[in-house]
């Protein structure tokens, strides 16, 4: 599976981005799609997941501000983002699981919030 990740950028507090990520490959059997934020020096962290059935999951500090949808005909899934914060400020990592496979990753998009 390959990913392509899109749409980082800088933008000032307050302000809205929508990343997308597009998978193809072997994209049979893709479970979970979904995001994930690293600062450097600190941990990978969760933001945002979405089933294949639409269900999602957000970390605590996304809940009310971003919002994650897929498009399956498209194999792409979307991370609108609302009310950036500077702690928001982030490389973005688009990742997948696939069915008995495990997870994929795409290459990381930089969001970058300035107060």
């Amino acid at each position: 599976v390959q990913l392509q990740a899109s749409g980082g950028g800088l933008v000032q507090a307050g302000g809205s981005l929508r990343l997308s990520c597009a998978a193809s490959g072997s994209i049979f059997s893709i479970i979970v799609m979904g995001w994930y934020r690293q600062v450097p020096g600190t941990q990978r962290e969760l933001v945002a997941s979405i089933t294949r059935d639409g269900t999602t999951n957000y970390a605590d500090s996304a809940k009310g501000r971003f919002t994650i949808s897929r498009d399956n005909a498209k194999n792409t899934v979307y991370l609108q983002m609302n009310s950036l914060k500077s702690e928001d400020t982030a490389v973005y990592y688009c990742y997948t699981i696939r069915a008995g496979a495990g997870a994929y990753w795409g290459q990381g998009t930089l969001v970058t919030v300035s107060s």
